[in-house]
């Protein structure tokens, strides 16, 4: 029996690394496989948590307030932190500067969106991952590596981060998958307080990042666009990627 399923849930959160308090926030993995190699890259001068996500959510509130706990965690009650999301974790992490924004120091959103389009692209997503044999995963991630993958990676780190997200669980997709049927913050775009940085990969083929990114920085107020070019949807485990390097640019104002 899991955890989750007796009611208690385990977080796994991590904390590395001294500075400023920062929080990166899972993708549809949930376990932010994603992050394994910039996580040790931010705490050469962050103070960094990961954690993952609860797979029986049954609403984005829930996974908000297991958010505001991480954020506790990391940045006592009285600090604020940085928000890091990716994909799915963008949308979490956008839900929750609009639900808390005064634990949130700055917001960094990465191959996300407001609002998932098309939708019966996300129909097809949950329909099919319910027939497919969770078991045949890894397999089709080996496949459409060349499409979600950027080009700057490496196959052995592309092996890597098939292995790892085998702890994914089906229901925690699936479950990812439908709380996304019911987002949508664009009408509420323009309340978002915090300084925040749109990442958006060029060659993304999962999600139109760049058109989505560029949507986002047209409406929250002082934001910025940053556009990771030759890269694709799954680009953080990229050798040529830090996002602790993009975070000082952006900071110093260097674009």
């Amino acid at each position: 029996m899991s955890l989750e399923s007796r009611g208690d849930y385990d977080d796994r959160l991590q904390i590395r690394g001294d500075g400023t308090p920062l929080v990166l926030v899972p993708g549809l993995d949930g376990a932010g496989q994603l992050f394994h190699r910039q996580a040790g890259l931010l705490a050469r001068s962050h103070r960094v948590a990961t954690y993952a996500l609860r797979d029986t959510a049954p609403t984005m509130e829930l996974l908000v307030e297991d958010l505001l706990k991480v954020v506790d965690t990391a940045a006592g009650t009285s600090e604020r932190a940085i928000v890091i999301g990716e994909s799915f974790g963008g949308a979490l992490s956008l839900t929750f500067a609009l639900a808390h924004p005064d634990r949130v120091r700055a917001l960094v959103i990465i191959n996300s969106f407001p609002y998932f389009t098309p939708q019966f692209r996300l129909r097809l997503a949950i329909h099919g991952l319910r027939m497919v044999p969770w078991g045949a995963m890894p397999l089709a991630r080996r496949l459409t590596a060349f499409r979600l993958h950027s080009k700057h990676t490496h196959r052995r780190d592309v092996r890597k981060f098939i292995t790892a997200t085998r702890a994914a669980t089906k229901d925690g997709y699936l479950g990812r998958l439908r709380l996304l049927r019911g987002y949508d913050v664009r009408h509420r775009l323009g309340e978002v307080l915090s300084p925040a940085l749109f990442v958006a990969a060029e060659l993304d083929h999962l999600v139109p990042s760049l058109e989505q990114a560029r949507y986002m920085a047209a409406r929250v107020p002082g934001s910025t666009l940053k556009v990771l070019e030759g890269h694709g949807h799954i680009c953080l485990i990229a050798p040529d990627l830090d996002l602790s390097d993009i975070l000082h640019q952006w900071r110093d104002g260097r674009w």
